[in-house]
């Protein structure tokens, strides 16, 4: 059952935000939907293929009104500049307008074309054969060779992935060749090609632009998101799908992008099985069994009958005294074998710690998104009496702020479990450091838990069977709760991003900014732009993980 909140029933007098379809889809891809309209003036955009075209022409047109460029010069800048017209404009301002153009290979001169000539002929320097001139292009640079060779050079680099950069065949040239007079040369010869090389330069606008990526659903929706502002953002799809910008993985703040990566492999491979076992066990050296011993002696035998030492793992006899096995001695190899074992455990138990905690807290949330079906039953229950009572957004509230602190508390342990261990920033505090943070994340990190818990109770309780005044005090714990969980996830936020990774020599972990009104949903680009035959070159639900040209 899907809970649909209008705007009037996110906002209240106490605190106003609006629900996204928060979840904890990195787990189990389990999401509920808890959803509304998306919020006036968002900045994110979804691109669908009809808008792809429009998207793509609206930077197009600022270049060419910009710097009085004809569209396939505007493209080639732009696709050199990946599409960041910001960056266009500062090469622009620093270096000048020829440096901007030789960099990316635009030519803008206007040569004679070849219809004063057309019956005399033309020497191609590629295959050194004289062909009339009405056979052979010359391009924006100049160059001119015959139509055959250019089309066999157009068809290697198009099949080759080239296709948005196809530069000219003279040596050393580095001018673009014109769209047009690819897309005329191929299509005489194989008009499939063509088609191929339209869609790969539409493409282009989500491929090589930073800003612009496609959505990671599976199956694939067909949509791309563009943002305007910071890279290291979640956003959610109109397809439902939230997931992070940065990485493409499910939305996963407060950890970075590299601890959730880690995170995930290491429950995907079951890495600690296999380091517990390495703790506790060694392999028989004729079987090569795991086998753990289970007395004090360091004589240990394997089910296969093979005795041998626990320290080193040598084949030995069944003669031993209590320090020493006949024939075989270790040296030092006992004291580093005690060591690693240690080491192995102490890292063992740490992983267990934050996996249970990130477990429990994730199979919390599931149980509770049941809570959305009960509580509109009872709602409906109580708004069926004659109550003075009609207004229950604060129900809803607190039950999307619920979801909201689960998932923050779920992904905080992951986050704490790199950010105080050796894996990541070992070399980048002292252990006293690290310890005093991580007292101070820890304080604030159970608090939050604390009220996280208090909300959850209180809005298990079966309201609908209570007296007025009964359902009033529930309706002021559930506000004071929402509004106490919202700021404590604020606290929590800034401490990681200001005390924590703020304060990291190298700044590589960036986390997605809290947003109270959660996960910002994309709003759909119009399409309002008509064009050329090529608005039939629309990206098709292909290669849903992304697109490629070979």
């Amino acid at each position: 059952m899907s809970l649909l909140l209008s705007m009037e029933d996110c906002a209240s007098d106490e605190e106003n935000y609006c629900s996204d379809r928060d979840s904890l889809d990195g787990i189990e891809n389990e999401e509920p939907e808890f959803q509304c309209a998306p919020p006036k003036g968002s900045t994110t955009k979804v691109i669908t293929k009809e808008s792809l075209l429009a998207a793509q022409r609206e930077d197009l047109r600022n270049v060419m009104e910009m710097l009085s460029l004809r569209e396939h010069h505007a493209r080639t800048l732009l696709i050199h500049y990946r599409w960041d017209v910001e960056r266009l404009v500062a090469v622009l301002v620093e270096k000048g307008k020829a440096c901007l153009f030789a960099e990316a290979g635009v030519t803008v001169v206007e040569h004679q074309d070849l219809d004063s000539s057309l019956h005399s002929i033309v020497m191609c320097d590629i295959c050194m054969e004289g062909v009339p001139g009405g056979e052979a292009t010359r391009v924006d640079c100049g160059h001119c060779f015959c139509n055959n060779c250019w089309t066999e050079h157009f068809m290697v680099k198009i099949n080759e992935g080239q296709s948005r950069r196809i530069r000219c065949m003279a040596h050393k040239c580095n001018s673009i060749c014109d769209e047009a007079v690819v897309r005329n040369l191929v299509s005489k010869r194989h008009p499939d090609m063509a088609e191929k090389f339209d869609r790969f330069l539409l493409e282009s606008y989500i491929e090589d632009n930073k800003r612009v990526k496609w959505c990671p659903s599976a199956p694939h929706c067909g949509n791309a998101i563009r943002i305007e502002d910071d890279e290291f953002c979640e956003v959610e799809c109109s397809c439902g799908l939230q997931f992070c910008f940065s990485c493409l993985s499910e939305a996963h703040s407060p950890c970075s992008c590299v601890m959730w990566q880690l995170w995930v492999k290491k429950c995907r491979d079951e890495s600690e099985t296999v380091n517990w076992i390495t703790a506790h066990t060694q392999p028989c050296p004729k079987c090569h069994k795991p086998v753990e011993k289970n007395g004090g002696c360091n004589l240990v035998s394997c089910i296969c009958g093979q005795a041998f030492c626990w320290l080193c793992g040598g084949a030995t006899g069944r003669d031993h005294t209590w320090s020493s096995i006949t024939g075989h001695s270790c040296g030092r190899f006992k004291v580093e074998g005690e060591k690693k074992s240690e080491r192995a455990k102490r890292d063992h138990y740490r992983y267990i710690h934050y996996y249970n905690r990130y477990r429990a807290h994730t199979d919390s949330f599931k149980q509770e998104s049941k809570l959305k079906e009960t509580i509109q039953e009872r709602v409906s229950i109580t708004e069926e009496r004659d109550s003075r009572l009609r207004d229950f957004s604060w129900v809803n509230n607190g039950l999307y702020r619920l979801f909201r602190s689960r998932r923050v508390l779920s992904y905080s342990y992951p986050f704490a479990f790199y950010m105080f261990g050796d894996e990541l920033f070992k070399d980048e505090m002292t252990k006293e450091e690290s310890e005093i943070k991580q007292h101070l994340f820890e304080d604030q990190q159970q608090q939050l838990e604390a009220n996280v818990e208090k909300l959850s109770k209180i809005l298990e309780e079966p309201f609908d069977q209570y007296s007025e005044d009964k359902v009033m005090e529930i309706r002021m714990q559930v506000i004071n709760l929402s509004v106490i969980t919202d700021t404590l996830c604020h606290k929590l936020y800034e401490c990681i991003e200001n005390d924590l990774l703020g304060s990291l020599q190298f700044g590589n972990h960036n986390i997605a900014p809290y947003k109270s009104k959660g996960i910002e949903r994309a709003s759909e680009l119009t399409a309002c732009w008509k064009s050329n035959n090529r608005d039939n070159y629309l990206p098709s639900d292909r290669e849903a993980s992304g697109l490629s040209e070979t």
